[in-house]
């Protein structure tokens, strides 16, 4: 099944960020199936890794910034939250959710004790699981809302928000910690 577009009243504002992003990162693949996107981006991501030292993941772009390894954390996490949402969502419940602050969670994330590969291997787990719920998804269930953060949003627009925020971290980690890490 493809997996369109969300229209704007799907998700809110901020979230057209993600959108956006997983609209450019399809483009630059040369398909428009969100399902390949899904598919491919944590091998991205590894590759991004190759040749490099695991304590790369201790590096920050920038005073104040998480570490990368908190970042990519961060990414399953987040992953771990839209995915509930959209099993919600699918499954028809219509209970509304309760936003999520990040920034408190990463001190819990204990990154700085997890190596690179341990961090990798959780983000590909997770990422197989959003795959398999994604995949066993019916037009109508993508099409199902509810809310979350006190706005009506669609298991299409989650589906998409997933892949829009890898994207976006992903673009982050080439070019900001990775940048950092070997320009010095």
């Amino acid at each position: 099944m493809m997996i369109s577009r969300p229209a704007a009243n799907e998700h809110a504002p901020y979230y057209g960020t993600y959108i956006e992003a997983a609209a450019q990162a399809l483009e630059a693949q040369g398909d428009d199936d969100l399902i390949t996107l899904l598919a491919s981006q944590v091998s991205q991501l590894r590759a991004l890794f190759t040749g490099l030292d695991a304590q790369i993941a201790r590096t920050v772009y920038a005073p104040g910034k998480w570490t990368l390894g908190e970042s990519l954390i961060h990414m399953s996490d987040t992953e771990r939250v839209f995915s509930y949402r959209l099993l919600r969502f699918a499954r028809g419940d219509q209970t509304p959710l309760a936003g999520f602050d990040q920034d408190p969670w990463v001190p819990y994330s204990r990154a700085q004790s997890r190596t690179l590969v341990d961090i990798l291997d959780e983000l590909e787990s997770v990422r197989g699981a959003t795959l398999a719920l994604v995949r066993s998804l019916d037009a109508e269930a993508i099409a199902a809302t509810g809310t979350a953060s006190g706005v009506t949003v669609s298991a299409r627009a989650l589906a998409w928000m997933i892949a829009g925020h890898f994207a976006h971290h992903l673009g982050l980690t080439r070019d900001r910690y990775l940048a950092t890490a070997t320009d010095g």
